[in-house]
């Protein structure tokens, strides 16, 4: 027989209690690791201001062009997070992040811009020798405390990061009953969207490096690999299979996003050509197709078939694990250009349907018009 010291509607009672005292506890804790990072964050915020900023506007060591190139928006974010920093060291966490967010325009304009920032730091660096002087001097600071000027810009994106944790352990350990649940609600939608811009940037920046990467393998300028809305997606040697019986040869396939690019190396004897390729031929993959020949079973490797409006191509590979991968890359880019023409087709049929439907209108009320009212359009 069992024997309860408590009715089960107290048990109940103290389990949510209990409960609510974890979550106070956690939501506790983030919220002091947050101003002790805040506190950390501004200071960092404030050497780059005070100590590069100001000085190098009074100095004139640097153009106002080039200083707002480097340093972009970081004055506007110091003033943001010193006012931030105010409220959470006083407990007015809801409220000073929701003033926090109604300023998160001064990020997007610094992670925008954070690349850019990079090269022409780099450049006058290497051009500007009262600069170089200038940042070496700032940085033996002892306030630095070794801290370079490259990472302290690098900073406000990692805080934004660093923000995107904190609000949403601070959001699932407030009760949606608390005033403050729907403040940090806003605030976590906020900073994801600036922190998904961060994300995105990454992306496109990798992607640069990318083409620009293979734009420098092609020897000459007839092969152009950089194109607006391009996206790399891999490279590698494959076989060519001719369609008569004469061996295959191995070239080297670039893939992108639009199109496949075969190339070739360069001849050897041309000691300037080093590492260089020729483009052969660049096959767009807009109405293209792709499957395998043989090769979907374990054997060793196998043959990828691709039709292209004006060509076709027999492609070859030992390795069954790199003919898979080729074959699920070419697969995709070849259906999102194709999901993408069709999402376009979708969005113009409409637009037209109401012009043809004016004018049947118009040809019906002509025609269907009684010989009364042309008699009167006569007379």
């Amino acid at each position: 027989m069992s024997f309860s010291p408590e009715p089960p509607s107290l048990m109940g009672a103290n389990s949510i209690q209990e409960q609510r005292e974890r979550w106070d506890r956690k939501r506790s804790r983030t919220a002091r690791e947050l101003v002790q990072t805040e506190q950390h964050y501004c200071h960092q915020l404030e050497l780059v201001s005070t100590f590069f900023v100001e000085i190098l506007r009074a100095k004139g060591t640097l153009k106002q062009d080039i200083r707002d190139a480097i340093f972009s928006s970081i004055k506007d974010i110091q003033s943001v997070n010193q006012s931030l920093l105010v409220h959470l060291e006083n407990g007015y966490l809801g409220q000073g992040l929701d003033k926090f967010c109604s300023h998160l325009d001064h990020y997007s304009k610094y992670v925008d811009n954070i690349y850019n920032a990079k090269k022409v730091l780099e450049i006058q660096l290497k051009k500007n020798k009262a600069f170089r002087r200038f940042k070496k001097l700032q940085e033996a600071r002892p306030e630095f405390k070794d801290q370079k000027l490259e990472d302290l810009l690098q900073t406000p994106v990692q805080r934004i990061l660093q923000y995107n944790h904190f609000l949403q352990d601070l959001t699932a350990n407030t009760s949606p009953d608390d005033p403050e649940f729907e403040q940090l609600s806003k605030a976590v939608a906020a900073v994801s969207e600036v922190s998904q811009r961060i994300q995105d940037n990454t992306r496109k920046h990798e992607n640069h490096l990318q083409l620009c990467r293979v734009q420098k393998l092609m020897k000459g300028r007839k092969t152009k690999v950089m194109a607006a809305g391009r996206w790399y997606i891999r490279e590698g040697w494959l076989k060519t299979v001719p369609p008569k019986g004469t061996e295959a040869k191995p070239k080297m396939f670039f893939l992108f996003s639009d199109m496949l690019l075969q190339a070739k190396h360069c001849s050897l004897l041309l000691p300037s050509s080093g590492e260089k390729f020729v483009g052969q031929h660049a096959f767009p993959l807009q109405d293209a197709t792709v499957e395998k020949v043989f090769g979907h079973t374990r054997s060793q490797g196998g043959l990828l078939s691709l039709t292209f409006p004006k060509a076709k191509l027999l492609l070859m590979s030992s390795n069954q694990q790199d003919l898979n991968d080729w074959y699920q890359c070419l697969s995709s880019a070849i259906r999102k250009l194709q999901s993408k023409q069709t999402v376009v087709l979708q969005r113009a049929e409409p637009r037209r349907r109401p012009l043809r439907s004016a004018v049947e209108n118009l040809q019906s009320s002509s025609s269907s018009s009684s010989p009364i009212r042309k008699r009167r359009l006569l007379s």
